[in-house]
């Protein structure tokens, strides 16, 4: 049991150690390319955009064709990197990297995650040709038919990114899938309305075509599955799968009670040498908490499983997993497989009470030099100088973070702007 965090130290594996003293700040300049506006996110989003300006500013006519081309392209690469075969594919590109590389470009291609950026330059841009194109098609003297779609399409994008940005997004997740689900559909619709209407190529038709399949996908995998669950405590439970899948470590799985309306992805937890997977769900809202509470037989599922962020850390010689309360179950698929040697901090509250005699000895079975805080006895701990003193003691190379949000950006960018490579989500979705 770790002391308190008065006591500037902590145990792992029955030894006690002195938490480190946080390194000193990198300079100013690199400081500032850790700064959250400059995450890669943002970048790979101003490089849509800026790719899209240079295109405005070619010598070429902006005619009405050309921009309903260059507003299909963009949309088109917003709905398909999201798709669940390209995210896994980004993945696998960037952990080719052997171990060997430098650390920089390793550290780089860790932020494969943040590829939704990607999306959000090519539905800004896209949106933006779109408005342009309706313009033009108003000043033209476009059929009414095409004009009225056009800008019923223009109206449902704005709705759709108006929703998408995170005051409104945070506030109202619920409210925001609802209409990015539904919104996206319909402007789908309208897309196809609209290139027909237009008499448009083969090449429109085309993109509208992968563009569908890349949407229709995951549905054509729906299906309602058998789930066996154990609930250790009201705060959590344990979600048990064999339906015929074995997801890899570190995917995830979504699934749902009234598969129209909401979707909730978890971490797959499978167990090496042993058929289906858990799923840990703690209570952090309505839906999980009727979850818990009600503790259905039945869930519909759909898509494909999917890799997440932890999946970076074949592109690492050793790692450190940090995470508080049910973000162990992100991190335990990857302690069981130990592809990657690695040590966990997991602070959380009364660990036995809330997940069960089992799983926490699973995890010390694994992972027997862990370190783990019960918040219950000890409060709170600086999790940024936790971390470090495990990256510092084990050797590690890069730190990964499961966790709160508040939380995760504290230490990511706690560590990341002192040199260290860190990494963790970034709710985009």
């Amino acid at each position: 049991m770790t002391p308190p965090a008065e006591t500037a130290s902590a145990e792992a594996g029955g030894t006690t150690h002195a938490l480190a003293e946080l390194p000193p700040l990198t300079s100013a300049p690199r400081r500032l390319l850790k700064h959250p506006r400059l995450m890669h996110y943002n970048r790979l989003a101003a490089l849509v955009i800026l790719a899209n300006i240079a295109f405005l500013a070619g010598s070429w006519v902006p005619n009405a064709e050309t921009i309903g081309y260059a507003s299909l392209v963009n949309l088109a690469l917003a709905v398909v990197v999201r798709q669940q075969y390209v995210v896994n594919l980004f993945f696998r590109l960037a952990t080719w990297a052997p171990t060997s590389w430098p650390l920089k470009a390793r550290w780089t291609l860790g932020k494969v995650y943040h590829f939704g950026g990607l999306h959000v330059g090519g539905a800004l841009a896209g949106a933006m040709w779109f408005l342009a194109g309706a313009v033009v098609a108003t000043v033209d003297g476009a059929g009414l038919p095409l004009v009225t779609v056009g800008w019923a399409l223009v109206a449902l994008l704005v709705v759709i990114v108006v929703t998408a940005l995170p005051p409104f997004r945070s506030r109202f997740h619920d409210h925001f899938e609802k209409v990015h689900r539904f919104g996206g559909w319909s402007a789908l619709a309208l897309f196809w309305t609209h290139t027909l209407l237009g008499v448009r190529g083969p090449f429109a038709l085309g993109v509208l075509a992968v563009a569908t399949f890349s949407v229709a996908l995951p549905w054509l995998r729906l299906r309602k599955v058998d789930v066996r669950i154990e609930r250790p405590s009201p705060h959590v439970v344990l979600a048990r799968f064999d339906h015929g899948v074995t997801p890899f470590a570190g995917s995830s799985t979504a699934i749902s009670r009234r598969p129209l309306t909401e979707w909730h992805s978890f971490a797959n937890v499978p167990s090496p040498g042993e058929p289906g997977f858990r799923l840990t769900i703690s209570r952090a809202g309505d839906w999980t908490g009727s979850f818990i509470d009600d503790m259905p037989p039945k869930v519909w599922v759909k898509g494909i499983t999917t890799a997440g962020v932890a999946n970076i850390e074949t592109l690492f010689s050793k790692v450190i997993y940090v995470a508080t309360g049910s973000g162990i179950g992100p991190c335990l698929p990857h302690l069981l497989a130990a592809e990657v040697p690695s040590r966990l901090v997991w602070a959380t509250r009364d660990p036995r009470t809330t997940y069960g005699d089992g799983l926490v000895d699973e995890i010390l079975a694994v992972q027997p030099d862990a370190l783990v805080w019960d918040t219950s006895q000890h409060g709170k701990p600086d999790m940024v100088r936790l971390a470090y003193t495990a990256y510092r003691d084990f050797g590690a190379e890069a730190v990964i973070c499961i966790s709160n949000k508040k939380l995760t950006w504290q230490v990511v960018h706690g560590l990341e702007r002192r040199g260290i490579p860190a990494y963790g989500a970034i709710w985009d979705s």
